[in-house]
């Protein structure tokens, strides 16, 4: 199974232009074992295979070098919102092991999986948080300290944001992992974006490698110092979207 899993991995990822060290791909293997062993007790995937995982969790997460390439060749600090079991932050991290990567997520129990993740794969610079993204976006060690932010969490892109640019330098970036369709979206976030000073630079669509699934990269450019006012008190982004 490990031979398998490498030469997909390396397969896919060269799609990308994404090349491993063997001590990467092993990584990569530890992550996949430690995923679907605490799966067995813990809720954190419904993909398990090994082939869909490598596709559609690895080598999706890694597709983020399609839009902002820079982060193969600098030292950029990012945050991960709503990372979950990990993605995107994780597979980012293994890759390219010179950025530094923050994981927030608000159920502790997948806390305590990142950090036995990063502890087995020896991992430097991660931090695991545990906590709403409304609370640590107002603290001033974490609000717009970080160069780009990213985001698989499943949300509508006004609630998103309202999340996760509070976390963005001036002129960093947020990019969202969509799947499908984004045009609608995108028009119903546009007044969501001005108000938080940011604009949609571009947009990147692909396909997962051997599969017909569809996905959307948003670069999302971070204009001007947010107001104080956002991100709102701990719920109301998500009950009262931003319009």
């Amino acid at each position: 199974m490990r031979e398998t899993f490498a030469e997909l991995l390396m397969a896919q990822a060269g799609e990308l232009g994404v090349q491993f060290e063997e001590g990467q791909i092993e990584q990569f293997y530890q992550y996949f074992t430690l995923l679907t062993e605490w799966n067995k007790v813990m809720n954190l995937t419904a993909i398990t295979e090994m082939e869909d995982v490598v596709t559609k969790h690895f080598v999706d997460s890694l597709s983020l070098v399609r839009i902002f390439p820079q982060i193969a060749q600098e030292s950029c600090s990012v945050i991960d919102v709503g990372t979950g079991a990990g993605f995107p932050g994780i597979p980012l991290k293994i890759a390219f092991p010179s950025i530094k990567i923050t994981l927030l997520d608000s159920l502790n129990k997948r806390i305590r999986f990142l950090q036995e993740v990063t502890d087995k794969l020896k991992l430097q610079d991660v931090q695991a948080m545990h906590g709403r993204a409304e609370d640590y976006g107002r603290m001033k060690e974490y609000r717009e300290q970080f160069d780009c932010c990213v985001s698989r969490a499943v949300a509508n892109l006004s609630t998103l944001s309202e999340y996760c640019v509070p976390f963005v330098k001036v002129h960093g970036c947020f990019i969202p992992y969509k799947s499908g369709k984004v045009e609608e979206e995108l028009k119903q976030a546009g007044n969501a974006l001005k108000i938080l000073g940011c604009h949609v630079e571009r947009t990147e669509e692909f396909l997962l490698p051997a599969t017909d699934a569809s996905r959307v990269l948003v670069m999302i450019r971070k204009e001007k110092v947010l107001s104080r006012k956002y991100p709102r008190k701990a719920g109301m982004p998500s009950k009262e979207p931003l319009k």
